[in-house]
């Protein structure tokens, strides 16, 4: 009995008898406890995410990161600053259609839902279930909205949830116009388009206003996926994502089906709204860029939507642009051709070119535009290849190739061997198109090569100092380096036109002559310094004119020596040059380095007469509103046609800074007489010197070359009366140019491509003649008066009260008080045309 009795006590279910719990009881507070933590736990996650959702009011003041735009001078836009290239357009300017386009497609009860579209909701996760993979979406218009303004792109659940709660929110406290206007103003649709506006711009050249049906289909049908329903690259796409969006409008009740099919019938052209290339103008613009931040910040320049009002003639750049690119295409290729860029193997083919074809977003390989292509077959017989460029395809007949010499073409997928003058299949070149792929039916291409050197062009108004046109280099994506404002380089010759333009200041005459024979100067170290003309020519006793047509380099030293350095210099500074400049001899050489700009406007008191101008890019800013921040009034140049000598006072010569009320400023810094009679020079140097190429403009021209040693560096600057340019052509590393690297050759002819187009609308003007300037017939070779009928006499020009005296073949005998004359204070021996002789021959 005792036992037994013990054995009842140990049975597990009397002793939770007698303690009063059953296991199901403890199952029941284990699980109440645990859902109640997770309670808290999701109270406090809730709490959480509602303390951290942002406030929905900001939607109320919609203010997005808009264009800042940019115009020409005739109005024209030239270019745009943005962060997300959008134009805010209200929602009544939205056609209605389009706006129900986008309804259809991407949320059609959104005029019915509250935020959330829980039948959507229920359809999506069903249709997801069944194929057990995300299908479909059930986002609202509303929830995009509330991802893309207040939330990040993150994939979580909690970002759906906040994305949920904010746009019930946003519901309650705008209209759905409202939400409307947000979303097709916010949204992406490729091609680097924000909103609806932009995107009628770029892919059917049209404001959002003047879409019809069949483009307000493909335009709503982009959202999904834009990049792979692109218009541009993907026609055929687009066009099946414009059929789903007109079945879902007939669907919806918003267009009938003849509608619809008359909208799918429709062609759809792409366009884009025409405006300067920003490849063409990024030099130019990157300019302007940086004065803008400089003035107003950055946030300002890139969200506030900017109107900028610019002196950039958008045909003058496009022609800048166009010359600098022809011009160091043809000063390369004399160099030769390098051969290949790159070998593929064949398998890497396909890869390469799909990245080619990413980097072209237009219907067709433009004509005259340059692609990488890839060697995909060689027809030795003929001499031709056939060129791969992204899915394009194009061929290069022997012709086409010939500028390159003979290249060796291998009908192998084997690296070439030699290098430079065989190609096979596999070779990546540079082709340029010369027909274009109508329908990716096959371009006809030539063989090209990128230039290794590099060119500035800047022009300029030199009536006012607008800057008209701006290239810095071949290529803005290459490298972003402005060689027309911030490259310092020697300018040679093209210097010599200052020093001249000073000795005339100083009392010489374009009459006086000067001996051209060699000469050498002590340099303070173990060699003198021996200069030389550049075709090692002297030709002995010549005028200054003819000095400076042929760009003789030693009458130039002795010029300088004559006037002084330091005169030389401040006569620089005159004139608008910053830069320090060597005080020595060397001077009249150019070995000075100098900005293409700088110089270009040196060159424009010339070519106005006497006045330094200050050369400036923007006219005029406004904000949003249209409430002007800045406006530069154009200074006006008097008339100097009629003018009698200008006497300068110290005070003429301050530099103005120009502000915003009265504009860059004008300074009369040298006679008019001096311009014209340097700018007289400098026509001989056009019609019969070192810059004959400009004489193709068919109308006065005036302008120097200019060439350093070993051909490092060549420039030609040049100017007619209502347009002054310089061009400069070297390598960023300095180094020779070689054969045709002189500036008659690589530099000028960039300036008469350039001046061209750019003077092709403008009247032919001579050259404005002061009243005080006085034309006489001498004899060349002497610089004297020469009598009628005299052989080789020419007419000089001088300012009146300059020109010589004497007769040829009259004797001449220096004053020995040089200073006491009755001729207006010059030494006789100046009035006579000639310096006296000099016993160390220099």
């Amino acid at each position: 009995m005792t036992l037994s009795s013990g054995r009842q006590n140990l049975d597990p279910r009397n002793v939770n008898r007698r303690r009063g719990k059953s296991p199901w009881k403890i199952v029941a507070i284990t699980v109440a406890s645990l859902g109640f933590a997770g309670l808290l736990a999701v109270s406090g996650y809730l709490f959480y995410l509602y303390a951290s959702l942002p406030l929905v009011d900001r939607l109320a003041d919609y203010k997005p990161p808009i264009v800042t735009q940019v115009f020409g001078d005739d109005g024209s836009l030239v270019g745009e600053f943005y962060l997300e290239r959008r134009i805010v357009v209200p929602v009544d300017k939205i056609p209605r259609k389009l706006i129900q386009a986008f309804v259809a497609a991407e949320d059609s009860n959104f005029y019915q839902h509250k935020g959330l579209d829980y039948l959507g909701i229920a359809r999506a996760a069903m249709k997801n279930l069944i194929s057990l993979r995300k299908k479909e979406g059930a986002s609202t218009i509303t929830q995009q909205v509330a991802k893309s303004m207040l939330l990040t792109p993150e994939k979580s659940f909690s970002r759906k949830f906040k994305e949920a709660i904010l746009a019930t929110r946003m519901e309650k406290m705008l209209s759905k116009d409202d939400i409307l206007y947000i979303y097709l103003n916010q949204i992406y649709l490729g091609g680097g388009s924000y909103g609806v506006q932009v995107a009628a711009e770029t892919y059917f050249g049209k404001n959002v206003e003047q879409l019809n049906l069949a483009e307000m289909a493909m335009l709503a049908g982009l959202p999904k996926a834009p990049n792979s329903y692109s218009p541009i690259k993907h026609l055929d796409r687009a066009k099946e994502r414009q059929a789903y969006v007109l079945e879902r409008m007939v669907r919806e009740g918003y267009v009938t089906q003849a509608e619809a099919d008359h909208a799918l019938a429709t062609p759809i052209v792409i366009s884009s709204m025409k405006k300067v290339n920003s490849e063409q103008s990024a030099y130019f613009l990157e300019h302007i860029r940086i004065k803008l931040e400089e003035t107003y910040g950055m946030d300002r320049l890139y969200k506030e939507g900017l109107k900028v009002y610019t002196t950039m003639s958008a045909e003058m750049q496009k022609g800048a642009y166009d010359a600098v690119v022809n011009g160091l295409k043809n000063v390369d290729k004399r160099q030769g051709f390098r051969g290949e860029v790159k070998h593929l193997a064949e398998t890497e083919v396909d890869g390469f070119c799909r990245k080619i074809e990413d980097g072209v977003d237009t219907a067709s390989l433009k004509q005259g535009s340059s692609y990488q292509g890839v060697v995909t077959a060689v027809n030795s017989a003929k001499g031709e290849i056939a060129i791969r460029v992204g899915d394009r395809t194009g061929t290069i007949t022997q012709k086409n190739m010939s500028w390159a010499g003979k290249v060796q073409l291998v009908n192998s997928w084997s690296t070439p061997e030699g290098k430079g003058k065989s190609l096979s299949l596999g070779s990546v070149v540079f082709v340029s198109v010369l027909t274009p792929d109508i329908n990716k039916q096959g371009a006809v291409l030539a063989l090209d090569q990128e230039p290794q050197a590099q060119a500035a062009v800047v022009a300029l108004d030199p009536r006012t100092g607008a800057v008209k046109a701006m290239v810095g280099g071949y290529d803005f994506r290459r490298s972003q380096f402005n060689r027309a404002v911030q490259a310092k380089r020697n300018p040679g010759s093209a210097f010599k036109p200052i020093i001249y333009a000073a000795a005339l200041d100083k009392g010489l005459t374009a009459a006086t002559t000067f001996d051209d024979s060699p000469v050498e100067y002590e340099s303070g170290g173990e060699k003198a310094w021996k200069p030389k003309n550049y075709d090692n020519i002297y030709r002995g006793m010549v005028t200054m004119r003819e000095a400076l047509t042929d760009s003789i380099n030693v009458v130039s030293v002795r010029i300088l020596e004559q006037i002084g350095v330091d005169a030389a210099i401040e006569y620089a500074k005159k004139l608008g040059i910053t830069s320090p400049l060597a005080a020595n001899l060397t001077l009249a050489l150019g070995s000075s380095s100098v900005t293409p700009l700088e110089l270009t406007s040196a060159y424009g008191v010339f070519a106005s007469g006497g006045y330094r101008t200050t050369p400036y890019v923007i006219t005029k800013v406004e904000d949003s509103d249209g409430s002007i921040l800045e406006e530069a009034a154009p200074p006006v140049i008097p008339v100097f046609s009629n003018q009698s000598t200008v006497t300068l006072t110290n005070d003429d010569l301050t530099v103005g800074a120009g502000n915003v009320s009265a504009g860059p400023a004008v300074v009369p810094v040298i006679a008019p007489e001096t311009a014209f009679i340097i700018t007289n020079l400098m026509e001989s140097v056009v019609t019969s010197g070192t810059g004959r190429r400009a004489r193709a403009l068919g109308r006065p021209v005036a302008g120097k070359t200019g060439t350093t040693n070993d051909m490092k560096d060549a420039w030609f600057v040049g100017y007619v009366p209502q347009l002054v340019a310089g061009v400069w052509v070297g390598y960023d590393q300095e180094k020779s140019l070689g054969a045709g690297g002189s500036g008659g050759q690589a530099a000028a002819p960039i300036w008469t491509e350039f001046m061209q187009r750019a003077v092709a609308g403008m009247p032919a003007k001579s050259f404005p003649q002061p009243a005080d300037i006085t034309f006489a017939t001498i004899n060349p070779r002497t610089g004297l008066l020469a009598k009628e009928g005299s052989p080789g006499a020419i007419q000089e020009c001088f300012t009146a009260g300059t020109e010589p005296t004497l007769y040829d073949g009259e004797l001449e005998t220096p004053a020995s008080d040089e200073n006491n004359s009755d001729s207006g204070g010059l030494p006789d021996w100046v009035r006579a045309g000639r310096l006296p002789e000099r016993s160390d021959n220099r």
